[in-house]
């Protein structure tokens, strides 16, 4: 697979699972979709996440690999392709780090 149609795949299938995110998560917490990490093959998409409140990071991500099922046939309604790749969440925690360390150094000043 070319990198462009990689990328192209990738940003497709991180911009439908924000969207689903956004219409099936509840309201005790936000789920954000930060990235998509796809396999060379594209059979496998790893769905990173941050939540608030932090607190609320294990249910939310309990949830997010509940409604997975769903989430791939959503991205099987928007997006064209032969096979769908198996979806997975992870807890983006280069992002969450991005965030302490931004807060941190606000702290400083």
């Amino acid at each position: 697979m070319k990198s462009t149609k990689s990328e192209k795949l990738r940003e497709a299938i991180q911009h439908a699972a924000a969207e689903f995110m956004a219409e099936v998560a509840d309201s005790t917490s936000l789920i954000t979709v930060t990235n998509v990490h796809l396999t060379p093959k594209a059979d496998r998409a790893t769905i990173l996440v941050t939540v608030f409140p932090d607190d609320k990071e294990k249910d939310a991500l309990a949830f997010a690999s509940r409604q997975g099922g769903k989430l791939r046939d959503f991205i099987g309604q928007r997006i064209s392709l032969q096979h769908l790749p198996y979806i997975s969440f992870a807890l983006d925690v280069g992002e969450k780090n991005r965030q302490k360390i931004e807060e941190l150094s606000r702290k400083a000043k």
